[in-house]
């Protein structure tokens, strides 16, 4: 939707912020230059120490790649991709290890799925930039292991499975295959392959049959039914973004219907309204259950802000992006967990979290959507 130029220049700071403070913490003291791998986290002073080193994750490597090769930086995402290929990549049993230790020896050897769908997700962005061809290869060579090896009944995938695949270690949850959905749209924008399509679909009528809460729309962390459930307010405005972009095909899911549901439910119950602070989960019913604002939850807020194209989303994504940097950005970095309260309930700075606040910034308004104030 259209916005005014005073909400295109407050998404400005936000952009500003990203590339003149973290990209630079991620090239630099962020960045283990011996191992070509990011830091698991750094300090959130201006020293950026990194934190004491006990693994290097897939995972985190991957969504580095993913940023820098969004950010267009073609010589250090080249870095992390070798990276990826010579640390993670099980050349003997296939597929890709959860971590390494200090030395980058394999460490969790598990076999994830939430890692391989980050894998997908970050090369099909590296190819898509950059034309990597070996990148391009393994989006399509890891999206058929994660068919042929994760496949679970009703169309679900499994959690994980351990080194060789023989045994499953984690059964279906939803936070894996909500990122898999996001690969895969991101991989078939890359690719242009129809592949995706019918992968895509076949996902979101599993996920609807599973995970779907039906009074409230949302999409619970666990399968409907299961003791101790919980609905997470970032994940609702997650994929409500990720079945906006879908389009129609996603159509017959149920799922576009469901989570304009859920997408004020969170908003009512999961989302502070003096300080606009999105706390980490619900119970059933709509009361807190973990008060804790992690940053991620609030980029989500941001974007999903964005793809509600009325009016009320488009007065209240100005002052929404105001609170934001005003409660989690300063000038060394960001803070990355706060409590109800506002106190810094986690001081340091993960490598991870990059990728959330690019993803929303992306989908904040640009200058070339300039409306008319």
């Amino acid at each position: 939707m259209n916005m005014p130029a005073s909400t295109i220049a407050l998404a400005a700071t936000l952009r500003d912020h990203f590339a003149r403070v973290l990209l630079p913490i991620w090239r630099g003291p962020g960045f283990n230059t011996t191992m070509h791998l990011p830091y698991e986290a750094v300090s959130a002073d201006a020293s950026h120490r990194p934190m004491p080193v006990e693994r290097y994750r897939a995972m985190a490597c991957a969504r580095q790649l993913f940023v820098f090769s969004q950010a267009g930086e073609a010589v250090h995402a080249h870095v992390l991709f070798e990276a990826l290929l010579h640390y993670f990549q099980d050349k003997r049993r296939g597929g890709w290890f959860y971590s390494v230790d200090a030395q980058g020896a394999p460490l969790d050897t598990t076999k994830d799925l939430y890692t391989h769908a980050f894998l997908v997700f970050a090369c099909a962005e590296y190819a898509a930039r950059f034309g990597n061809r070996d990148a391009l290869d393994l989006v399509h060579s890891t999206s058929a292991l994660i068919e042929a090896r994760f496949a679970a009944q009703h169309g679900l995938f499994n959690a994980s499975l351990d080194a060789d695949f023989s045994t499953v270690t984690g059964t279906p949850v939803q936070n894996p295959l909500m990122h898999l959905t996001e690969a895969w749209l991101v991989a078939r924008e890359a690719t242009q392959d129809s592949a995706f399509d019918s992968r895509l679909r076949k996902l979101a009528d599993a996920i609807e049959r599973t995970f779907l809460h039906a009074p409230t729309g949302c999409i619970a962390e666990l399968p409907s039914g299961a003791d101790g459930n919980r609905l997470e307010p970032g994940h609702q405005f997650e994929w409500f973004w990720l079945v906006k972009r879908a389009g129609t095909l996603m159509d017959g899911s149920g799922l576009e219907e469901a989570l304009s549901r859920a997408f004020g439910f969170a908003q009512q119950h999961g989302v502070d309204p003096v300080t606009g602070g999105v706390c980490a989960s619900l119970d059933e019913a709509g009361r807190i259950k973990d008060a804790t604002q992690r940053i991620w939850a609030q980029s989500e807020y941001l974007r999903a802000l964005v793809t509600v194209d009325d009016d009320a989303a488009r007065r209240a994504l100005p002052g929404q992006i105001e609170r934001f940097r005003q409660r989690f950005l300063h000038p060394q970095g960001w803070f990355e967990c706060k409590t109800g309260a506002g106190d810094v309930s986690r001081a340091d700075m993960p490598s991870t979290t990059p990728y959330h606040l690019a993803t929303a910034y992306a989908a904040l308004p640009a200058e070339d959507r300039v409306a008319p104030n």
